[in-house]
């Protein structure tokens, strides 16, 4: 299934919000997908991103791809976290306003997997709790050369992927973080934080894990 990536500009707390969006027809969900950090070159074309967005538009979701602050045509310039976390909601809300009010999934790569914990507390303190998240390679604890980030509680069916080999965001920081909460972590042997040559082991966990 080869889909047309449509471009588009929304509106957002600060201005314009880039935006690539993938709909398969008649979705049966949402999945807003999150990119790694902006000041470390992430943005919405990340291959993690692109991964985990094909997998949801194979599950029938329609997908979308925002751009952080400051990345691409995106307005405004990085807020740590938190204006982050606004604009998702405020695409989030777009997108219930074009497609209707459907399941959604929340999928983040990185710091974006951090800035999902974030939206996941905010929908679910406003009744509206996402339907599953998935949180590759995710923020927690210190990071090198960035900061200490205080990932959020999540639930307990989220599906937490991190490789053996990171380097960027050691094992031992998510495993530290998901431990408290009996939260299982999927770890896959020989990959880096941006799981080279593995992209295809994110697919069939996703995959896998959305049908059984």
């Amino acid at each position: 299934m080869r889909l047309q990536a449509e471009q588009l500009l929304i509106d957002g707390p600060v201005g314009k919000i880039d935006l690539i969006v993938e709909n398969p027809g008649a979705p049966r969900g949402i999945a807003l997908i999150a990119h790694p950090h902006p000041l470390f070159g992430g943005g919405n074309t990340n291959k993690v991103v692109q991964t985990l967005a094909r997998t949801f538009t194979h599950l029938d979701y329609v997908a979308l791809r925002p751009n952080f602050r400051g990345v691409g045509r995106s307005e405004g310039q990085h807020a740590d976290g938190q204006g982050e976390t606004e604009d998702l909601l405020a695409v989030l809300s777009e997108a219930k306003c074009r497609y209707g009010n459907l399941p959604v999934a929340l999928a983040g790569f990185s710091f974006g997997a951090y800035v999902l914990t974030r939206v996941a507390e905010a929908l679910l303190d406003a009744g509206h709790p996402a339907q599953r998240l998935v949180l590759v390679g995710t923020a927690s604890g210190f990071v090198e050369g960035a900061r200490r980030y205080h990932t959020k509680a999540v639930p307990r069916d989220t599906i937490v992927i991190h490789g053996s080999e990171d380097a960027t965001v050691p094992l031992t920081n998510v495993l530290e973080w998901a431990k408290p909460l009996e939260l299982p972590v999927v770890v896959v042997p020989g990959a880096d934080h941006f799981f080279h040559r593995r992209l295809h082991v994110i697919r069939e966990i996703v995959s896998h894990a959305w049908r059984h």
